[in-house]
């Protein structure tokens, strides 16, 4: 079976927390999902599995999106 490495893989769940829930509480997770989008959407054509680095960057999209609904609420 192959390892999930979109959404939330293992490497990023070590300790009690996620790293972008840690992001997130420091106020930062906006700019952070745009960076990691931007990052990802560049350099897919030089992976070795570009369709996994473009779901990569529609994952902080998403969660961008999620970001901004609560925060029009």
């Amino acid at each position: 079976m192959k390892k999930e490495m979109v959404d939330h893989p293992d490497h990023y769940n070590k300790g009690k927390i996620e790293v972008i829930d840690f992001i997130k509480d420091l106020g930062m997770a906006k700019d952070f999902c745009i960076g990691n989008a931007i990052k990802y959407i560049a350099r897919y054509k030089h992976k070795q599995n570009p369709t996994e680095d473009i779901k990569k960057a529609i994952w902080y999209l998403q969660y961008l999106i999620e970001i901004l609904q609560s925060e029009e609420k």
